[in-house]
This record gives structure tokens, sequence and C-alpha cells, in this order.
């Protein structure tokens, strides 16, 4: 699962909020490969000193919370401070909010719903605000990419039912093409990847079922019918978020397996 090489990513900077673990840290690893600079953010302080030993060298990792308003703040600044204008932002940070009560709708508590949107879609309006505030303050183009995922618009009702979850990332997909579409004018780009089922360590439940792997098989048949590696994502970060890429916003794509063209069978 190679990376597009061709791309030079030189004099770029790039902050990934959820980079220190999984697709984000696979992200963040592609970048630095193809010349980018890096700045990655995680609420784990082991992770996130991990991140940076694997990063090496034109990296930073800073730990926080990113449903916190200041952690985005302090990522801008320290990556302004360390490597001079900041290219974009890739949003990757969210999860299941399954253990506080999301689930089928009647069985939903408040704070699994509330719990869910916080951290799926506020974390995200905080980052996406503060990285626009800093490109029109610096009169400057950008990109954003946003973490979506199918489940946003294609359900999958037998294993996959955390209805407050399937809403965040629904409304990530209508929040990302609303500012597309009102910052096009200011060169600044917003565009969303919706994977499938990844082994993350959100989706441990789902990748340790076997019931759920034999249904992947023709869920997203691709490739064997496998779960995605953290790798598999990697092209299509690096071409939203290339410089070169810059007539493409408001767009959402499936990096998926198959999943949204496949029906999936049961036994």
């Amino acid at each position: 699962m190679g990376t597009i090489k061709s791309m030079d990513f030189k004099s770029t900077t790039y902050i990934i909020m959820g980079g220190t673990t999984g697709m984000g840290l696979a992200s963040a690893m592609a970048l630095k490969e193809n010349g980018a600079n890096v700045l990655v953010i995680g609420r784990n302080p082991e992770s996130c000193k991990k991140a940076e030993e694997v990063l090496g060298d034109a990296s930073v990792s800073l730990s926080g919370d990113a449903t916190d308003p200041e952690t985005m703040t302090k990522a801008i600044h320290l990556a302004h401070e360390k490597f001079g204008n900041i290219t974009g932002l890739f949003h990757v940070a969210g999860g299941s909010g399954r253990k506080w009560g999301d689930g089928p709708l009647d069985k939903i508590t408040l704070e699994g719903w509330n719990k869910t949107m916080e951290l799926n879609l506020t974390s995200m309006m905080l980052s996406n605000q503060a990285m626009v505030n800093y490109f029109l303050e610096h009169k400057k183009e950008g990109v954003i990419l946003n973490m979506g995922s199918v489940l946003g618009y294609s359900p999958s009702p037998k294993y996959f039912t955390t209805h407050a979850y399937a809403a965040a990332k629904s409304a990530i997909i209508g929040f990302s093409k609303s500012i597309a579409a009102y910052y096009a004018e200011y060169n600044i780009r917003i565009n969303v990847i919706a994977p499938s089922l990844f082994i993350t360590p959100m989706a441990k439940r789902a990748a340790e079922d076997a019931e759920i792997l034999s249904f992947l098989k023709t869920k997203q048949p691709l490739d064997g019918g496998r779960p995605g590696a953290s790798e598999d994502i990697n092209n299509a970060v690096l071409m939203f978020l290339h410089p070169d890429s810059k007539f493409i916003t408001g767009q959402v794509l499936a990096v998926d397996g198959g999943w949204t063209i496949s029906e999936g069978q049961y036994d």
C-alpha cells in the first residue's frame, strides 16, 4: 500500500488533529515522506511521544483534547512559530459514543447523543473555525480535510447501529459543503473523506468479531474483502491536501473497499 511518491510537499505544513495513532498517524507519515512538515495532536501524552519518535525531524506532537477550543489555538501558534505558514488541516479526531449510550434510537441516552456530537462534530467545528480564521488573518489560501464515515450516508443496520454517530458523520458532510461554498472565494478548500470499516482503536469491537469479518467479505469486497488498513487512506489524503488540488472543494470521497456499492450478505 504505497503513497503518491511523485507528489512534492516541500515547504508545506499541516496540522493533523487526531494524528498520533491510526489513520491520522499514517497520513502524517505519508506527508512527512513526501516532504511536508507536520504537527500532530492527540489526547494521550504517551501516544504523542511515540508519534514524535516515529515521525522524527520536521514534526511536532501536541497533547490536547479536540473538544477544547484552546487545543487548536495552541497548535496553530506552535506550527506557525516552528515552520512558518500553515498549508492545511486534516481533522481525524472523533470516536464512538457507544460507551456513553449511543446505539439504536429507541435505546440512545441523552448523554450518549451529546457526547457523540461533541466528539465528532463540535471538535471538528472548533478546529475548522480556528484554521479558517488563521487563513483569513494571514490572507492566504489553504485546505481543510475532514474525516467522515460511510455510515453518514450508507447505513448497515445489523452490525453498525449507532444512530448518533451516523447523524454526526452525516452532519460533517453538510457542514463541510456549507463552509466550502462560503470560503471558496478566499481559495480556502474544504473536503471530506469517508472510510468504511478500518482497523483502528475505535473499530476494535467489529474488527475482532468473526461474524462481522465474514459479512465484510461481501460488504467491502475489494482486495479480498478485508477491513481497511490505516495506510489505505493515504493516497486520497495526499491528493486532497496537495496545493495542486486547487480546483477541488466541497467533495466527499469514500475510501471504502466497495462498501457503498455492495449489499453485503448475512449467513
